[in-house]
């Protein structure tokens, strides 16, 4: 049995990291909000901007997607300029710069300049979600990232409750201001944040442990330690062996599963709200942020049991599974409006859940430049899917006349994403404390 000496001391451990997340994890969290919901705005704006352009579901899916190509090609730069030069400066460049791009969206007129924007959008925010993912490896052992990235990545579902509504009014409320549509006035109003939020980085945010002058000698001391002692696990491969090691692409494939299933959701998630019944723009707003409300709760309870356990596959396979099922019913119930809310509510919830809980396995493994170069290549490849995903299913929608087919590929590669992750063997990314 631990000694009053033992818990002391693992008291003040808990302590110290406390500090260390009330310090960097609301800083991190805003950010991301802002981040996923400038990604994604765009389905919102469809439901206007379609009718507004004439473009069609194809034309939309394609630009939608296209995002995600130009972050594929800067991803993996991008995150090895941050390892070299530092989180605060890096990351303050690409929420300004993607901030400026976002409001750009205003000026969109044709197929080209919809994808040119989008492209360049995917380009600029290059590199910030995994140079997070690599920062958060700089300040927490592997044991404590768990439920570190689960807090970070619930930016993603209350993008959807603060963004769904958000969205609902202004281009309900805005349309004919100042000779703009409403979709206009909503890029312009959510593309602001990002710039301010990019400010505040340069200011708020320290590079490393040792660069904190808000930590005693002895807190820092401590914090090193436990990095340092994780570090002597990982591979510290150069680049060439990073990109040769099969469970680099292993982890790629099984995030572009999963990340398949976030932006069929991310993207479609208004139009097949709207396909159900509802018509109102605010309403479709409103509900909305029911499904990522409930991702939210679920996603940090399952964390929770995660770390406590110290078991990554099943946590992550297990809600993935869940997601598929969800959406295969949204199918099934696609006519009943609140049938097809709860599908929807358990297909986001489960699909959302398994996302933070995936990067605590290639985290397990990777340090160093391969950490840095490996978290981005996986992202990038895996983000791919941000760009197959809602061009398949809008050229199956604009083909079939319908959702439903579209929303079935997505429940199968989530499954595929399941399987592939309890092939993982479990000694290498269960971790343990000692």
């Amino acid at each position: 049995m631990p000694g009053p000496a033992e818990h002391s001391e693992a008291a003040f451990e808990s302590a110290i990291y406390a500090k260390v997340t009330r310090r960097l994890m609301p800083l991190l969290f805003i950010s991301y909000v802002v981040a996923y919901l400038d990604r994604v705005n765009v389905g919102f704006a469809k439901l206007q901007m379609l009718k507004d352009l004439q473009f069609s579901d194809t034309v939309f899916g394609l630009g939608a997607g296209i995002f995600f190509i130009g972050y594929f090609l800067f991803e993996i730069p991008s995150n090895i300029i941050l390892h070299r030069v530092g989180a605060r400066i890096w990351i303050a460049r690409i929420m300004i710069s993607w901030g400026l791009i976002s409001g750009a969206m205003i000026f969109i007129n044709t197929p080209l300049t919809f994808y040119l924007v989008r492209f360049f959008l995917g380009a600029a925010e290059a590199g910030f979600f995994p140079g997070i993912i690599l920062y958060i490896t700089y300040w927490y052992p592997s044991y404590r990232r768990g439920k570190i990235t689960t807090l970070f990545m619930a930016a993603i579902p209350l993008s959807g409750v603060v963004g769904g509504p958000l969205s609902g009014w202004i281009m309900q409320s805005l349309p004919g201001v100042g000779g703009m549509a409403g979709w206009q006035w909503m890029f312009i109003c959510e593309a602001l944040p990002s710039i301010l939020v990019g400010l505040l980085v340069i200011f708020y945010l320290q590079d490393r442990i040792r660069d904190a002058k808000w930590l005693s000698e002895q807190e820092k001391q401590i914090l090193e330690s436990h990095i340092a002692r994780e570090a002597g696990r990982k591979s510290e491969h150069g680049l060439a062996a990073m990109f040769a090691n099969p469970r680099v692409w292993l982890m790629a494939l099984i995030y572009f599963s999963l990340v398949m299933g976030l932006y069929g959701v991310g993207f479609w998630l208004p139009t097949l709200i709207k396909a159900s019944g509802v018509q109102n723009t605010l309403d479709i707003g409103l509900l909305s942020a029911i499904p990522y409300a409930s991702a939210a709760v679920v996603m940090i309870l399952v964390s929770r049991s995660a770390d406590a356990r110290r078991e990554r596959r099943w946590h992550v396979a297990i809600p993935a599974l869940a997601g598929s099922v969800g959406l295969v019913l949204s199918t099934v119930y696609a006519d009943n409006t609140w049938l097809a809310m709860a599908a929807l509510t358990l297909g986001t919830a489960g699909i959302v859940t398994s996302l933070p809980l995936f990067w605590s396995l290639p985290t397990a493994f990777l340090g160093g430049v391969a950490a840095a170069a490996g978290i981005a290549l996986i992202n990038s490849l895996g983000n791919l899917a941000g760009f197959v995903s809602p061009y398949l299913v809008g050229w199956l929608k604009d083909t079939t006349h319908s959702t439903n087919i579209g929303m079935l590929a997505l429940a199968a590669s989530l499954v595929l994403g399941a399987a592939l992750t309890l092939s993982v063997p479990a000694t290498l990314v269960n971790e343990s404390k000692d």
